[in-house]
């Protein structure tokens, strides 16, 4: 016997639903950090610096599908092109500030909304590397929630995504102790740089948004850190009692 088709099991009715809004390229500020759409002409040697030797950590370019590069004018080329990128992508450049003086404020590190599908209200945090004067740091943390806050509260995401190779260890902790939620890995889902990629996939959703806002309010607020700048308690604890 054929079962009613009313009878079948369905998702849940959004009634009023309305596409989320497209992020534009416009600046995001929080206490510690700007992120600001990228400018190849002022932002390829800082980078470069930050993420090439003598001084900066070339591994970040391990997992990603670019880089590392000979020169920053060839990293400029890409930034460039990180510009105007796809219709479904905006990049920025991680701008540490905090009591840096304005004419000192140099971009660090790079994060991007990626594969923006405002139809159904997705979008993706990645292409994400924070330079050495970055990384582990209140400016990181706070980039994360400016973007994540952005999408959610500003655009009306009801999911935002974080992928990496599921080999790179430090980006699924990052993912984790942001508030991302372990989905799964996708098998043989790229070729990325000649090898095969499978891809861990993590993503918060609007239900799960407003107890992973509370854990970044509560770790980023100034009372969370003693005179030393050494946090009182962990992000993860503070979303685990959110």
């Amino acid at each position: 016997m054929t079962a009613d088709s009313s009878e079948l099991p369905l998702g849940e009715s959004l009634d009023g639903w309305s596409a989320a809004a497209r992020p534009v390229a416009e600046p995001l500020r929080g206490a510690h950090v700007l992120l600001r759409p990228v400018n190849a002409a002022t932002d390829a040697q800082p980078l470069y610096e930050a993420s090439h030797p003598p001084d900066g950590d070339p591994t970040i370019w391990t997992y990603l599908p670019d880089g590392p590069y000979d020169s920053p004018a060839a990293l400029a080329h890409t930034l460039a092109w990180a510009e105007r990128p796809p219709e479904d992508s905006l990049y920025y450049a991680i701008v540490p500030t905090g009591d840096v003086p304005a004419g000192e404020q140099r971009p660090q590190g790079i994060a991007a909304y990626l594969r923006v599908t405002s139809d159904f209200g997705v979008i993706e945090i990645g292409h994400i590397w924070f330079g050495p004067g970055l990384a582990r740091t209140t400016a990181a943390t706070e980039a994360i929630y400016l973007l994540l806050r952005h999408a959610f509260e500003q655009l009306g995401y009801r999911r935002v995504e974080w992928k990496c190779n599921a080999l790179n260890a430090a980006s699924r902790r990052a993912a984790q102790r942001f508030g991302f939620t372990f989905e799964g890995v996708f098998l043989r889902h790229m070729v990325v740089k000649g090898r095969n990629r499978d891809t861990a996939w993590f993503a918060i959703t609007d239900r799960s948004w407003p107890a992973v806002r509370a854990g970044f309010d509560a770790w980023l607020d100034d009372r969370n850190f003693d005179e030393h700048g050494r946090q009182r308690a962990s992000l993860a604890e503070l979303m685990r009692s959110a």
